[in-house]
């Protein structure tokens, strides 16, 4: 099987998980995402888990929201291995912007996403050791 590849056990589904990634999991903003993280926990799935989401509230026809969800699952599908350094994290994608982004946009976002993303370091604490690094001089 491919690397470029979003396999069922990549997809973030418990809602435990969901749960404890929006209370304990630290977050950023960059547009158009709100980004939770943190560490995987869970041994039963040792790779990272994602979770896309979009507002309802911005988006009321289904349609619209499936495209944005799409867009958002195969840009974190052909730019997932630039995150191969890093032990398994759990992420959440949501999507706040009030207007649907074309493909590209949203690919160049997902791997600013990334970029931030890697200059964050994950201590053994868990979830609260995460602090971002500094970049050298």
């Amino acid at each position: 099987m491919g690397q470029l590849t979003f396999r069922k056990e990549e997809k973030l589904r418990k809602e435990k998980s969901i749960q404890e990634l929006f209370d304990k999991g630290s977050s950023f903003y960059l547009f158009p995402f709100k980004v939770y993280l943190m560490q995987n926990t869970d041994e039963q799935y040792p790779v990272h888990q994602v979770l896309v989401s979009v507002s309802k509230k911005n988006f009321k026809r289904a349609v619209d929201r499936n495209l944005i969800k799409r867009r958002m699952r195969e840009s974190y599908r052909l730019q997932k291995h630039h995150l191969r350094a890093h032990p398994p994290l759990v992420f959440g994608f949501i999507y706040s912007h009030k207007e649907i982004l074309p493909q590209t946009e949203v690919m160049k976002k997902m791997l600013q996403a990334f970029n931030k993303i890697s200059t964050i370091s994950f201590g053994t604490a868990g979830s609260d050791a995460i602090q971002e690094r500094k970049k050298p001089l």
